[in-house]
């Protein structure tokens, strides 16, 4: 057992709140380099500050979830969701008596690896590295927090816990055969990504104009939804209802889960982390909600993901980073400074992705412009 950041009064306070299978700062697994307590915070808040602090997480604020800058200033951004996720995750964490500083910081670290342009970007840089094992922004998020930040003078990277690694590295492929299941602060954190993006890309879509609201009435998820909320509240105008409907698909989503999960927690007897890592997945919603859900995706992917307007932004963006990465390569001399050593380390590939991934959209833009202007 390694105990690197805590205090007796951080050990006795969780030991007293946290339910006997959530994650105990007591019993993390510690850093690939090993630090020197503190006697003020334990070492997923730790984790927490140092993600919050690093300029991957800062750039968010101007990377695209689904809807580009150029169409407006009300939707979400990388930033938004992420901190989206984060409040949703919590509250579950709360209700289930798990440790919420670790639930935070992988909420907050679960989307750094995204490169500007949603996945869009991705797709594009992944083509470009088809033959050098391609690109997945979860595995990216570990390089960033592994590699690529460079904050501090004692080691690489954030020198995260071991546990928001494997979180994070859990991801990767959600397919994938593991020894065993993840933490249950790892499954409550993608259950409540999903409960966001689902709720909020509706929501931003109708704000947008690329929906009317009669479209998504017609939606079984939705039309439920809206019946619940009219059932306590009359002669709301459209704009009211849309969003007491986002309201209510949060909380019905919340609560759902949460019944769910408790319920297979007392069915298979669960009573310690040993418990969940031999145990299948826990968190996951009812069959009903979870078929309502899929009906929702796809509808969103029909006529939002694939609408005209955000394939017109998708198809430039997708050029714009084609364009560059083949300039970068071909001369990776272009790359800034701090890039060179990857080169010397990774190939001109990878270090231009990375460069390219780290960029914000409107970054990306403009050195786009630079970079094809001075090639004449």
């Amino acid at each position: 057992m390694s105990v690197d950041a805590e205090t007796n009064l951080i050990l006795e306070r969780e030991a007293a709140l946290l339910a006997p299978y959530a994650m105990h700062s007591a019993d993390s697994a510690g850093r690939k380099y090993p630090e020197s307590s503190q006697n003020y915070r334990g070492p997923f808040q730790r984790d927490r500050d140092r993600i919050i602090h690093c300029s991957a997480f800062r750039r968010l604020s101007h990377k695209t979830q689904v809807f580009t800058g150029e169409m407006g200033d009300y939707h979400r951004t990388r930033l938004t969701h992420t901190l989206e996720v984060a409040s949703i995750a919590r509250t579950l964490a709360r209700a289930l008596r798990l440790n919420e500083d670790l639930v935070e910081a992988l909420s907050l670290a679960h989307d750094i690896g995204h490169p500007p342009f949603g996945h869009s970007g991705e797709d594009v840089l992944d083509e470009c590295l088809q033959n050098m094992g391609g690109f997945n922004h979860n595995a990216q998020a570990l390089r960033i927090v592994e590699l690529l930040e460079n904050r501090y003078p004692e080691f690489p990277g954030l020198n995260l816990s071991r546990e928001v690694l494997e979180g994070q590295s859990r991801r990767i492929d959600k397919s994938a055969a593991a020894a065993a299941s993840p933490l249950l602060e790892v499954q409550v954190v993608d259950a409540a990504d999903s409960i966001a993006y689902d709720s909020h890309d509706a929501d931003d879509s109708l704000e947008l104009g690329l929906l009317a609201l009669d479209q998504l009435l017609a939606v079984p998820l939705w039309r439920e939804a809206a019946e619940r909320v009219r059932r306590r509240f009359a002669n709301l105008d459209d704009r009211q209802l849309r969003r007491a409907i986002v309201h209510e698909l949060i909380h019905w989503q919340v609560d759902d889960l949460l019944a769910e999960i408790e319920r297979s927690l007392l069915e298979r007897g669960i009573q310690s982390v040993a418990d969940v890592r031999r145990a299948p997945a826990l968190v996951a919603p009812s069959s009903e909600v979870a078929d309502l859900k899929q009906g929702l995706e796809r509808f969103l992917f029909k006529n939002v993901y694939r609408h005209p307007n955000v394939e017109e932004t998708r198809n430039a963006a997708r050029q714009a980073l084609r364009e560059m990465f083949d300039i970068l390569v071909a001369d990776p001399a272009r790359l800034p400074a701090k890039f060179h050593n990857r080169v010397a380390v990774d190939g001109a590939a990878r270090a231009a992705a990375d460069y390219l991934a780290g960029m914000t959209d409107r970054f990306a833009l403009d050195e786009h412009g630079r970079l094809t202007s001075a090639m004449g």
